[in-house]
């Protein structure tokens, strides 16, 4: 059985639960899972770790900034 999932947001994130959530994957995999904070029972979204460090990098780079 796998662990259960420890969901975390950035601290940037506004006090209306206006974020998204991160947990690692607990089945080895290495991948990382997505959910909308209003909606935790929602659907998550799944990338790989590859997908997660290239976003991640990005992100970093100013790739995404408005």
């Amino acid at each position: 059985m796998n662990a259960p999932l420890v969901w975390k947001k950035s601290s940037y994130s506004g006090p209306n639960g206006d974020c998204v959530e991160f947990a690692a994957a607990t089945d080895g995999s290495g991948d990382v899972l997505i959910r909308h904070s209003k909606h935790p029972d929602a659907t998550t979204i799944r990338y790989t770790a590859a997908e997660w460090r290239a976003f991640l990098a990005g992100a970093k780079d100013g790739e995404f900034d408005l």
